[in-house]
């Protein structure tokens, strides 16, 4: 009797008791996915929540943020009208929901201002917004072992692109049979994702820095793509990689986040039923604004390995500087910025974007239209001439005089190098001295930042020795190379203190922000400080009076002028941008051929420059305007004359 009851207990037991190995297998692959969940290091914000070149959406979270939100809508679009199924939507109201459906977050992802982060930083401070990210084994047939994907989301992505919503991540590849093993032989290969695309390599790359099993990776600011290292990064649009430039650079901040195991198949129901949709995270827009879809439509979701093997192995580098002038890879990330922006605006509103569009055609055909381009004469050098004879008459004269020019372009390449490596000597030599260690956020405590010296003495010393060599030509002297060397050489110091000090005095009434008008006006004003020194010998604060004399009358020709130099000086830096999208020569010696161009570009910007001055300084001559009167001068009272003249000394 006591066995009869005794076997249906046991056998009770057995079915209520789960297996071991079972639970075992799924507490090993959640160590797994704790032991390897990365590190993630974004850009600090230290300049407000406003502020788009730092990180306004950090940390990775979860998508509680936008599911269960009162102000969030799942709308669908039917026959082109717009429906809204649910306000503050569930997972449930997500799941088994095709691409004709949407999120709409609060706010206007083409023109976002600041409403997506004083929204998310709302968020944050209601402690709705932990540190997540969402972790999936996935495997694929034909491939043995497999991997383990971290998936980030973002509430907005703030880039050259603008949506609500983004996801990244990165995954880590185990050539093992179940978690256990993996945990016990380790990982063989990484991938982050970048944009469409992303870059792999080996586990034990030196570029993949881990803090203990952790990998540490870095979130662009923005854009969100994952890299292995803090730099800036230049993306082509190639092999999936976005355009335009993602920063990694610092200060940054390490954000931990709790690794949340999702089930290896997707489910209908239940907390994790969101995988289930295919709609879109954001608002629907055109192109790349468009609110993207979620992990469990992406390749990499479904064919871990052969989507990593087509990714890349290297991403391109932003090199720090140029030798001189602007530098190539960083006009190129400003072109795009600037285009995107363009792009977006006429996303928004197409009348704006062409009204746009159609004042800068104006501005810059109706100079080309209304100038005088003939005759281009040559002798003598001091005389009036139109924009259209100034800029051709620069090109003639750097033509003509090819040899000397070419010469001083080439000592300016030197001085800047050396300059340059002088620097870098003294820079090493401080931080070889100093005790100074950089904290988690790129902060330092004590640390001597020294001004880039060589950029900013080479190119005003080169364009002083164009200005002597033209003065010199004017005045039939010598224009050797060595004899306008020694002419700037004695007045260097002048020379470089008085770019410096206009330079210096601009940006202090542009920070006012109210004298940003008045900065205009004196950039164009104080256009030929050099010249005065050269051609007049005078003293910094005479040159600069000097200039402001001679465009008094004359300032619209002048800033017109001077405009069109500049800009010509700016577009090739441009154009050998474009070289990134379709070359592959390496961003280092598009930078090294931009500063030859810059170098050849100086020489004829000074050129024109030069002409310029002589211009003025001929119209001055012969056509004097008349000096304003200071400000104390117009307050003077003059004395009132009596209505009757009193006596004489002589007659008292």
């Amino acid at each position: 009797m006591a066995v009869g009851i005794l076997i249906p207990l046991v056998v009770l037991a057995l079915c209520l008791v789960p297996p071991a190995r079972a639970s075992a297998s799924v507490s090993a692959t959640q160590r797994l996915v704790n032991a390897y969940s990365p590190i993630v290091m974004m850009r600090s914000q230290k300049d407000g929540l406003c502020n788009t070149s730092e990180e306004q959406y950090a940390p990775p979270t979860t998508v509680n943020v936008v599911l269960g939100n009162p102000h969030v809508q799942l709308l669908e679009r039917v026959d082109g009208h717009t429906i809204q199924r649910a306000r503050a939507p569930t997972a449930a109201d997500l799941a088994g929901k095709g691409e004709n459906f949407y999120l709409n977050l609060p706010g206007n992802p083409l023109n976002p201002g600041c409403t997506y982060a004083k929204d998310y930083a709302a968020l944050r401070r209601a402690g709705k917004a932990p540190a997540v990210t969402y972790a999936h084994i996935a495997r694929e047939p034909g491939y043995a072992g497999f991997a383990v994907q971290y998936w980030f989301y973002y509430y907005f992505n703030q880039f050259n692109d603008l949506h609500e919503s983004d996801w990244e991540g990165m995954q880590i590849t185990f050539d093992a049979k179940d978690a256990t093993e993996a945990l016990a032989k380790g990982p063989n290969e990484i991938v982050v994702f970048q944009h469409s695309g992303g870059e792999h390599t080996s586990w034990t790359d030196s570029r993949v820095q881990k803090h203990g099993r952790h990998p540490v990776v870095f979130s662009a600011a923005g854009s969100h793509a994952t890299f292995y290292r803090s730099a800036l990064w230049l993306g082509t649009g190639q092999n999936g990689s976005g355009v335009g430039c993602d920063n990694t650079t610092k200060p940054l901040t390490a954000y931990h986040p709790r690794a949340v195991l999702m089930p290896d198949t997707i489910p209908r129901t239940g907390k994790f039923a969101w995988l289930d949709f295919e709609g879109h995270w954001g608002q629907r827009e055109a192109g790349f604004n468009d609110g993207p879809q979620g992990p469990n439509t992406k390749k990499v979701w479904q064919m871990p390995f052969s989507w990593m093997d087509a990714t890349r192995t290297r991403s391109p580098e932003v090199p720090g500087e140029s030798l001189m002038g602007p530098t190539v890879s960083h006009t190129f990330c400003g072109a795009v910025a600037t285009v995107s922006r363009y792009i977006n605006l006429k996303a928004q509103t197409s009348a704006g974007a062409l009204g746009i569009g159609l004042a800068i055609v104006v501005l810059v055909i109706l100079p080309l239209v209304l100038t005088k381009w003939r005759p281009v004469e040559m002798r003598p050098l001091r005389r009036a001439r139109a924009g259209g004879q100034i800029v051709l008459a620069a090109g003639r004269l750097c033509g003509r005089y090819a040899g000397p020019l070419l010469l001083i372009a080439f000592v300016a390449l030197l001085a800047v190098t050396v300059l340059n490596g002088l620097e870098s000597l003294i820079r090493h030599l401080l931080s070889a001295n100093s005790r100074v260690s950089l904290t988690d956020s790129g902060s330092s405590s004590g640390s001597l930042s020294l001004p880039s010296i060589g950029r900013e003495v080479a190119a005003p010393f080169a364009a002083a020795i164009v200005i002597a060599f033209l003065r010199n030509l004017e005045r039939g002297e010598d224009t050797r190379l060595r004899t306008t060397t020694m002419a700037v050489l004695r007045r260097l110091w002048r020379l470089i203190a008085v770019q410096l000090l206009i330079m210096l005095c601009l940006v202090a009434l542009a920070a006012t922000i109210i004298g940003i008008p008045v900065a205009i006006i004196k950039f164009i004003d104080w256009q030929f400080g050099q010249q005065e020194v050269l051609f007049e010998d005078r003293s910094i604060r005479q040159a600069m009076r000097g200039s402001t004399r001679l465009v008094r009358g004359h300032r619209w020709h002048t800033g017109t002028i001077a405009a069109a130099l500049w800009l010509l000086s700016q577009i090739p830096a441009v154009l050998l941008g474009a070289l990134f999208i379709f070359t592959a020569i390496p961003a280092v010696w598009i930078n090294v051929l931009g500063a030859v161009v810059y170098a050849l570009l100086l020489v004829y910007v000074s050129s024109g420059r030069t002409l310029l001055y002589l211009d003025l300084a001929y119209r001055h001559a012969h056509n004097p305007v008349p000096a304003r009167r200071s400000i104390r001068e117009r307050l003077r009272r003059q004395p009132a004359a009596s209505a009757e003249p009193g006596p004489s000394p002589s007659s008292a």
